[in-house]
């Protein structure tokens, strides 16, 4: 069954692609019957218009504006790591100071290769309708290739309006045999989806680390003052900061979203200032640095110690991922705008100014940055320091609680509750759960490595690690999505991919030191989240096959014990290709179906965001005077969940408009080809029936309605062929049949629907326990029975995630065995 399903659909799909309107009104002999099978929800998507307001073209003072937002909330990281470089590059001291033009030189060209050529103009051109990231990358990398490891693909999905890909016109044959070899190959699907999940988990792992390493290098810069104060004052007034910004995080960043820029911008102007200062100051000549040779005689003269203080170097780039990921708030030109004019050129300053100063003064290395401050400025400095690296820290950490987001869309994190924090900010979630754990792993690693030092150890592995999964996946975009040149696609993986590995081997060889920290979180977040999608997927894979059949639901009016009462029911699943195996356990437990009951599918499209008018995909579920309806409500991994009164709203609004499509349909369709319902509507006679008196009663936190009075009221007769009646709630023909009425004229069926929905809503909720088979191994049953049950229970239920009101919520236990 689930085979011409699927088959009905794709040909329904087949008819939008290659069906013209303009030639469906000239071909007089075209078939009202076939274009009845055409789902009109697609003829909904094709009025809607595109929504990506990313691709159309802004004029240059809106983006100098975005260039302007975009440096407080991108470069908070990459422009506070001129505070530890140095002292992370030369941990032993300094023996030559040649070495310091060796490791200038290296912190120069990384900066121009890899923020500057790599991210800046190569891979923000990789975004997905103007958003970034990894997840963004796979979005995309999904909408080409069917590579996705739930089957909930459909075929009006390629409808909706930012899902089709703008590719290149020519299509060459590597391309689709690398598109082909993707979707008949599990493993290639199963590595892809791994690749994404251990870059996802290695930027949350950044927002563990860069509130770590960055306040706490701010920080420590008071014992130049101070000098009363050791490294335990320092770590104790790091903690109470990492404290209080964890905090903060429920009251959002919007408040305080204004002053981001400002302060970034006072930061990079103190450092690029005394970066001149110092190179006027000390060694002008440090400018040499600029000349890559002096990168090959610093390998020659310290050979694997060089090699090791890469390490250190690479922490130059932290952040730079900020860049892409964060592109969502901004646009390509922006970014390409703030970074190229003002962050790049202040970094280049304030690293040659340091690098002065330690041509003179070799033995601070380990706190070059604030021993290089002019004494008048540096408690100026100092405070500045200290809010950059806080904005830095809050960067990272709304990261993380965004990229968690999308990865519910994905159905690789467990059922978290988002709270978006901003109305004007989108991008703005909390997520309760998460912040604690983070502000727990923040102390843990401030309290025990206390130093910057081993912080940028455990840094640098996460640093890199998101770099190397980058070029790799947009390596793949080049080859099967932009269909660039071999050359130029062997040029970006070997320079880069080379160049990234050579940094992730000298960050790896610290792993004692530290190091094993964010491998540590990665395998952890890594296990959950793997975990959790291998049970949502197989999950799924038992309602896809243990779905309700058509005759199934043909025999419910057989069943002389089952009621409808007035309101709508809303039931939730994750099946999408037809009704859940949740629905006859319902209908066992508690027999009564409201006079209107959708299925509601809740579906992520691998896009980020769905337009509200093309949201709701609705079907009709046969028998049509039953009046129940399969609706997959999709969202993009960026898109809000509307709260329960106006998701009710939208839903109702657009399954009006379906009715009113499809009754356009069978008005227009010849009377031969009328369906049997049609047919047996058109000589019955209509029942006019309401429920007189109708007393609610609990069940657990749920309240039903249940029917004590069916009062046939009056009697709708036909004219000329239409039915002039009124709502049909519930009649019986002899036989025991539930005939919900018949089918009506458009405006009376919306009337129905609305008169429905004035009675209430129902939450209709399958409280689905998983276990393995008896027949499983010892492993499937741990990780099943116990490992997943775990997590389960101990995070938010999808009652209080989709905000669904305790008093219209019904819930029915049911166990699936996988």
């Amino acid at each position: 069954m689930a085979d011409s399903v699927q088959a009905n659909e794709e040909a329904r799909g087949e008819d939008i692609e290659t069906t013209e309107p303009e030639k469906a009104v000239k071909e007089r002999k075209f078939s009202w019957a076939k274009l009845r099978r055409v789902d009109s929800l697609n003829l909904e998507a094709g009025r809607v218009s595109h929504m990506g307001t990313h691709a159309a073209k802004v004029g240059w003072g809106v983006t100098l504006s975005l260039a302007f937002q975009s440096v407080g909330v991108v470069y908070g990281d990459i422009g506070t790591s001129p505070l530890y470089v140095y002292g992370s590059t030369f941990t032993d001291g300094i023996n030559d100071t040649k070495d310091v033009l060796g490791v200038l030189s290296l912190i120069i060209y990384t900066l121009i290769l890899i923020p500057l050529i790599k991210y800046v103009f190569i891979v923000l051109r990789a975004n997905d309708n103007g958003d970034g990231g990894t997840f963004a990358l796979y979005s995309l990398i999904c909408r080409y290739a069917s590579v996705s490891l739930i089957p909930n693909h459909q075929v009006e999905d390629r409808e909706l309006s930012n899902y089709r890909l703008h590719t290149p016109s020519n299509q060459l044959k590597r391309a689709q045999k690398i598109k082909e070899k993707l979707e008949n190959s599990k493993s290639a699907q199963t590595v892809l989806f791994l690749v994404t999940v251990l870059g996802t988990s290695m930027v949350i792992g950044d927002g563990i680390l860069t509130p770590c390493i960055s306040v706490l290098s701010a920080v420590s810069g008071i014992k130049e003052s101070a000098t009363s104060l050791n490294q335990d004052a320092i770590v104790a007034i790091s903690a109470v900061i990492l404290i209080l910004l964890f905090m903060v995080q429920r009251f959002g960043t919007d408040k305080v979203g204004y002053s981001f820029a400002p302060i970034i911008i006072l930061w990079f102007t103190f450092i690029s200032l005394s970066g001149v200062y110092n190179l006027f100051k000390h060694d002008v000549t440090t400018l040499r640095a600029f000349n890559p040779k002096y990168i090959i005689d610093y390998f020659k003269r310290n050979g694997k110690k060089g090699w090791i203080s890469l390490g250190g170097v690479v922490l130059a780039t932290t952040g730079t991922e900020a860049m892409f990921a964060d592109l969502g708030h901004f646009s390509v030109k922006a970014i390409q705008v703030s970074f190229s004019t003002m962050v790049l050129p202040s970094l280049l300053c304030a690293y040659c100014g340091q690098a002065a100063y330690l041509m003179k003064f070799p033995e601070n290395a380990l706190d070059s940055f604030y021993k290089s401050i002019p004494y008048p400025f540096y408690w100026p400095t100092f405070v500045i320091a200290v809010a950059a690296a806080i904005i830095a820290s809050q960067a990272m950490i709304s990261g993380a609680f965004a990229i968690i987001s999308q990865s519910l869309a994905l159905g690789c994190f467990p059922r978290v509750k988002v709270i978006h924090t901003s109305a004007k900010y989108e991008g703005q979630v909390y997520i309760p759960e998460i912040n604690y754990l983070l502000m727990i792993g923040c102390l843990i690693v401030t309290i025990g490595f206390r130093t910057t030092e081993k912080i940028g150890n455990a840094y640098g592995i996460a640093v890199v690690a998101v770099m190397v999964i980058t070029t790799f996946m947009v390596t793949l975009i080049m080859l099967v999505i932009w269909k660039t040149s071999i050359w130029a696609i062997g040029l970006f993986f070997v320079v880069f991919g080379a160049l990234e590995l050579l940094y992730l081997s000298s960050v790896l060889y610290k792993f004692k030191q530290g190091g094993y920290l964010p491998l540590a979180f990665s395998f952890i977040l890594m296990m959950i989240m793997s975990l959790w999608h291998y049970v949502h997927k197989k999950r799924y894979m038992f309602e896809l096959k243990n779905k309700v059949s058509s005759d199934y639901i043909r025999d419910l009016g057989m069943n002389r014990n089952l009621s409808r009462v007035p309101g709508i029911g809303f039931l939730y699943s994750e099946l999408v290709q037809g009704i859940p195996p949740i629905f006859p356990h319902f209908i066992a437990s508690i027999p009564s179906i409201h006079s209107v009951l959708v299925f509601i599918s809740i579906k992520s499209i691998p896009i980020s965001k769905v337009a509200v008018e093309e949201r709701f995909l609705f079907r009709q579920v046969e028998p049509r005077e039953y009046r129940m309806f399969r609706c997959v409500v999709r969202y993009g991994y960026n898109d809000i969940m509307d709260k329960s009164e106006e998701f009710e709203r939208q839903l109702v609004e657009h399954l009006k408009e379906f009715v009113r499509q499809e009754q356009f349909f069978l008005e227009s369709a010849p009377l031969e080809q009328t369906t049997t319902a049609q047919a047996e509507a058109a000589n019955a006679t209509g029942y006019i029936l309401e429920t007189k008196d109708v007393k609610p009663w609990k069940l657990g936190s749920a309240i039903v309605h249940t029917e004590e009075t069916l009062q046939q009221l009056n009697t709708a007769r036909l004219s000329s062929g239409s039915i002039h009646a009124g709502i049909i709630t519930r009649s019986t023909n002899s036989s025991g049949r539930i005939i919900s009425g018949p089918i009506l004229g458009a405006e009376e069926e919306m009337q129905f629907i609305q008169k429905a929905l004035d009675h209430g809503v129902v939450y209709l909720l399958g409280e689905t326990e998983v276990v393995a088979e008896q027949k499983s191994s010892i492993f499937k049953k741990i990780v099943i029975n116990y490992a997943y049950d775990f997590i389960r229970r101990n995070l938010t239920q999808g009652d209080k995630v989709m905000s669904v009101p305790r008093t219209r919520l019904l819930r029915v236990g049911m166990t699936y065995e996988i």
